[in-house]
């Protein structure tokens, strides 16, 4: 495959399920996800999580977008330095605690307690783990999104789709439409060292049907490609093989 390609966009996701974090660049190293990415996890109920021996769990035993579309009604933002994490509902803050504190994560759970009491299935509560990311997959990976297969999806629903729709940590720019899916196996070269191999398509879950300005459960993705293309893939899982860091504008070779 010879095709320029380039990154367009990092993002992570702090906490599962709450708001995409824009970074300029990002530190890989080998084995491991973006950093901070889905550090944090809001448990709906008892799950078993051990934050002393962090496992993976599946997502539904969190809050998460696929069920809690109200989710992307909040905006949020984490500052590593502080550990605080702010939440903002309708333009006003509506909490603010220090995930490192016990003081802190209880105000977020009350938070969570009340703006999510029709989904819970018992008390809210904040995890983390050591070194753990609350990815939907157990593998530690870097997802990638290929824009030009957005825009194909675009095409097949006959509206605009907001590439974070799919949550996605690169957002990349050059390759043909589903032209990522014949990387799974090989690796991809991003930057002036860091290294991934592709490893597996994301299947696409109703995630993706929500709007993630509004809440609006609006659209139907995973089927709209199903239809379309005859499977429910869009983006890829890489682990990396190769630290170093990433910035948008890198260029991507295979």
């Amino acid at each position: 495959m010879t095709e320029a390609a380039t990154v367009e966009a990092i993002y992570r996701y702090p906490v599962k399920g709450l708001t995409p974090e824009p970074l300029p660049a990002a530190d890989l190293a080998v084995g491991r996800t973006l950093p901070c990415d889905r550090a944090y996890a809001i448990e709906n109920g008892p799950s078993g999580f051990d934050p002393a021996a962090p496992a993976y769990f599946p997502k539904t035993r969190f809050l998460m977008l696929m069920k809690n579309e109200r989710l992307a009604r909040l905006r949020s933002h984490y500052d590593d330095a502080t550990h605080v994490l702010t939440i903002r509902l309708d333009g006003r803050e509506a909490v603010r605690g220090d995930l490192a504190t016990a003081e802190g994560r209880r105000a977020v759970e009350d938070f969570f307690a009340a703006f999510c009491a029709d989904d819970l299935r018992g008390p809210p509560r904040v995890l983390s783990g050591e070194g753990h990311s609350f990815s939907d997959v157990a593998r530690k990976v870097v997802s990638i999104i290929n824009l030009a297969s957005v825009r194909e999806v675009e095409k097949a629903i006959g509206a605009t789709v907001n590439p974070l729709r799919f949550r996605g940590n690169l957002y990349v720019s050059g390759w043909p439409a589903w032209r990522e899916f014949d990387l799974v196996g090989r690796e991809i070269a991003v930057g002036p060292s860091a290294r991934l191999k592709i490893v597996k398509r994301i299947v696409r879950c109703p995630a993706t049907n929500v709007d993630p300005d509004t809440g609006a459960r609006d659209m139907a993705i995973p089927d709209t490609i199903q239809a379309a293309v005859g499977h429910k893939d869009c983006g890829v899982y890489g682990e990396v093989v190769a630290a170093g860091t990433v910035a948008a504008g890198d260029r991507i070779t295979v």
